[in-house]
């Protein structure tokens, strides 16, 4: 009989798991990060870990992680190759944060008990840094600064079950569809969750080989990663106020506000002259969670966003993965 171990530090980003693989995993080779989630993708004896931590009986249909990989150089802490039950994705905000207090929790990172530590991380689709702002040694807040976001294309119109949709893309790290619930008689709330889960699988399917999904510099980062739902609640004292539910990968539901995605809905409003330069969008999760967010900036890429927002560790866990366990992996429902 042979048994393999995993360990794992398990944090929540406003709702939405976060699992860090923190030893048995094989070394994952890659000249950097990029390269790395390639390996990773192919080899068996890396993804084995990856299925067993994601399926049942260890995991659910929902669950989100990351193996930490070496940084592409010495200007980052380390590098991180975010996954799902489906894959591995480019981007991903609330594991940025959670990877923010984890690395200042743990003392990866050093931290001063008072002020703001900023925790740099190589991922796939660039340089991400996570600014954790404590205060007498209680983390307060985590302000996840993302890669430059850009519209890809507007008013796309993709067929469904229910009809066309019209659709926009844009770029936060990965491609994601933004649809308006509300334009289809449907709301971003737990009683409407089977059809927009439904419909954002349809929606992602429709777009994710086309050339709206294709990136224009490295086909690695090509593909529609999420269908957004959102609706919009009018304003706040503090600026805009939406929520939305990101369904992504094959139908997975982001509990949190989606930190990649808020980015990618943060072009879309800025650059129709919604939301102004600085002002605040507070993005609301199907669950009720929050994180705010401003674009901040501008460079020859694109918009350059922050979103902030708080993780929580809930847990150390030790798996174990037995040769002769029937079910080898797992498996999911959905």
């Amino acid at each position: 009989m042979l048994m393999s171990e995993v360990s794992t530090h398990e944090y929540h980003t406003a709702g939405e798991p976060f699992r860090i693989v923190m030893g048995g995993v094989p070394e994952i080779v890659g000249a950097d990060v990029r390269e790395r989630r390639q390996y990773a993708q192919k080899h068996e004896k890396i993804d084995v870990v990856r299925r067993a931590l994601c399926h049942e009986p260890r995991g659910h249909a929902d669950m989100y992680g990351c193996f930490i990989v070496p940084p592409n150089d010495s200007g980052a802490h380390f590098g991180a190759l975010f996954w799902h039950k489906d894959g591995y994705s480019t981007a991903c905000g609330h594991g940025t944060i959670a990877l923010g207090e984890w690395a200042v929790r743990t003392g990866r990172v050093a931290a001063a008990d008072n002020g703001v530590t900023e925790v740099v991380i190589d991922v796939p689709s660039g340089r991400v840094r996570a600014q954790v702002r404590r205060v007498a040694g209680a983390t307060q807040d985590i302000t996840f600064r993302n890669v430059p976001a850009w519209v890809h294309e507007r008013g796309i119109t993709v067929p469904t079950s229910i009809g066309a949709v019209t659709v926009d893309i844009s770029w936060g790290g990965a491609f994601y569809a933004s649809v308006c619930a509300n334009d289809l008689g449907l709301a971003v709330d737990p009683a409407h969750l089977p059809e927009l889960i439904a419909l954002g699988r349809e929606i992602k399917a429709a777009l994710d080989r086309t050339a709206a999904a294709t990136h224009p510099t490295d086909h690695r980062l090509s593909g529609i990663y999420g269908t957004i739902w959102f609706d919009d609640l009018g304003e706040t004292s503090i600026g805009r106020h939406q929520r939305n539910v990101a369904v992504f990968a094959d139908g997975e539901v982001d509990r949190s506000p989606c930190g990649s995605g808020t980015s990618a809905r943060l072009v879309l409003l800025e650059r129709a002259g919604v939301l102004a330069r600085g002002e605040m969008l507070l993005h609301e999760s199907i669950i009720g969670t929050t994180f705010t967010a401003a674009v901040v900036d501008e460079v020859a890429e694109g918009l350059i966003t922050e979103i902030t927002g708080v993780a929580y560790p809930t847990g150390e866990a030790t798996f174990w993965i037995d040769d002769a366990d029937p079910l080898g992996t797992g498996f999911t429902l959905r």
